[in-house]
């Protein structure tokens, strides 16, 4: 297994576009081999007037979703990430996570 995720600061008035655009994006992720699950999972608002969103992606092995960032379906996936108008702050933080322990 591993997780790939990754992090956007979005200000509170760009949140509803922010969310619209990952809703209605095509992620061509199914046809990829070794993909399992996604979410797009959302933080509380903070005190600076920003929401932080994290994309949470499983994949079978870190091969595969090295796999998956050199494909076609990567970059059609990404083509409008920023939106129209960036709707988050600076770019995405990526993190990958390699599993240590899991319990089912």
């Amino acid at each position: 297994m591993y997780l790939a995720m990754n992090r956007f600061t979005v200000k509170t008035d760009n949140a509803e576009a922010f969310e619209a655009l990952w809703l209605g994006r095509d992620t061509h992720l199914k046809e990829m081999e070794g993909f399992r699950e996604f979410h797009m999972l959302k933080g509380p608002e903070r005190e600076d007037g920003t929401i932080l969103y994290a994309s949470h992606t499983v994949w079978e092995s870190e091969e595969t979703f090295r796999a998956w960032t050199r494909s076609e379906q990567f970059r059609a996936s990404h083509a409008k990430a920023g939106g129209p108008d960036n709707l988050f702050e600076g770019h995405p933080q990526f993190e990958g996570f390699a599993p240590i322990q899991h319990i089912g």
